[in-house]
C-alpha cells in the first residue's frame, strides 16, 4: 500500500505543479518524510494521507485506492486498512469518488482509545456517519454528539472534527462529500 500511495502522491502533486517543497509546507509534513512515501519507502499513517489530500486538493482515497472496477465486492473484515497514529482507529475505503464526483465511503472499525481527531478538510466538505455497532462520539470537536447503533449524524468535515468509540467492536459507515 505505501508504494500504491507515494506514487498517487507524486501523480497528483507534478499534476498540480508543485514542488515536494511547497506540498510538505501546505500538508505541515516533513520534506524528508514526503520524500520518502513517494518513493515507497514510508509507511503514512491515516492523518498524514488526509493532510496530504487536503494540501492536493483531492479526496483521501484518492491517495490510497486504485480506480475501482463497475463492481465490487468488500466483506466485513476485508479490505486495506488505513490505521490511524494516535488513535485505535481505522478506515477501509469501500467506494471512491468516480470522475466527476466528490465523495468518498468508508468503513470504520475503532476501539475505545483517545479519540480521532481530524483536522479540517477541504472547504465545503461535509461527512456522514452511520453507527452501525457500538457506539461513539462523533463530530465537530467542540460539540461532538454521542451516538449508537443506527444512529446519523452529518456534520461539517472542515472544521477540526474527532471519531471515539465509546465501546469495544465499535463500527461505522462514514460518507465524506465535498461540495
Amino acid at each position: 500500500m505505501a508504494s500504491r500511495i507515494g506514487a498517487a502522491v507524486h501523480a497528483h502533486r507534478t499534476a498540480a505543479g508543485m514542488s515536494l517543497s511547497e506540498l510538505a509546507r501546505r500538508a505541515d509534513v516533513a520534506k524528508s518524510g514526503l520524500s520518502q512515501l513517494e518513493s515507497g519507502r514510508g509507511n503514512p499513517g491515516v492523518e498524514t494521507v488526509w493532510a496530504l489530500a487536503t494540501a492536493l486538493g483531492v479526496p483521501f482515497s484518492a491517495l490510497i485506492d486504485p480506480t475501482e472496477p463497475e463492481e465490487t465486492l468488500v466483506r466485513a473484515g476485508e479490505g486495506e486498512a488505513t490505521r490511524a497514529d494516535a488513535a485505535t482507529y481505522a478506515a477501509v475505503v469501500l467506494s471512491h469518488s468516480p470522475a466527476g464526483v466528490r465523495r468518498d465511503l468508508y468503513r470504520i472499525d475503532a476501539e475505545p482509545s483517545p479519540a480521532r481527531v481530524s483536522d479540517p478538510h477541504a472547504g465545503g466538505t461535509v461527512e456522514h456517519v452511520v453507527v452501525v455497532t457500538g457506539r461513539a462520539r462523533v463530530g465537530r470537536t467542540e460539540d461532538p454528539v454521542e451516538l449508537g447503533a443506527g444512529d446519523y449524524l452529518r456534520y461539517p468535515g472542515d472544521v477540526p472534527h474527532l471519531f471515539e468509540a465509546l465501546e469495544p467492536g465499535t463500527s461505522a459507515v462514514l460518507v465524506s462529500q465535498q461540495v
